[in-house]
């Protein structure tokens, strides 16, 4: 009689694991199956079940969960609008300098200065935004 009710909790906290996501109680739900499955074969007593039950379960969550996490869990957030532009190269139109300046980045005119405000880069000269500050892209060309 043991095993069935492991069983239909395992059964039950893996199915809830879908409102979750979390995989914990996925984790707890095989603890419980691989309990109600020992107790079936074994004939086990109550606290022989929860022993089985609390190893088990310390094995899933410090073992395979970990895995499953790195696995499955949700990619990194993609960059997007500004966030998107910091890295991209750029072309000088006009000589960008401490107070002036303008780049073409993806496409679009963009006002610049450099991220060293001693440096000055020419018309034609590739650099690299390295930040963008409202309206403007700091840019540096790079060694």
């Amino acid at each position: 009689m043991a095993a069935i009710v492991w069983l239909v909790a395992g059964i039950l906290l893996a199915a809830a694991e879908m409102l979750t996501g979390d995989l914990t109680l996925l984790m707890l739900g095989a603890a419980a199956l691989g309990t109600a499955g020992i107790s079936a074969v074994a004939g086990t007593s109550i606290v022989l079940d929860a022993i089985v039950f609390g190893v088990l379960t310390l094995v899933l969550f410090l073992g395979v969960r970990p895995l499953l996490r790195r696995r499955f869990g949700t990619p990194p957030p993609i960059p997007t609008n500004v966030d998107a532009l910091q890295g991209k190269s750029a072309l000088v139109l006009e000589q960008v300098a401490e107070h002036s300046g303008q780049v073409k980045l993806d496409g679009e005119v963009w006002t610049a200065r450099p991220m060293d405000d001693s440096e000055v880069y020419e018309p034609g000269t590739k650099v690299y935004v390295m930040r963008i500050e409202g309206a403007t892209a700091v840019v540096w060309k790079g060694p």
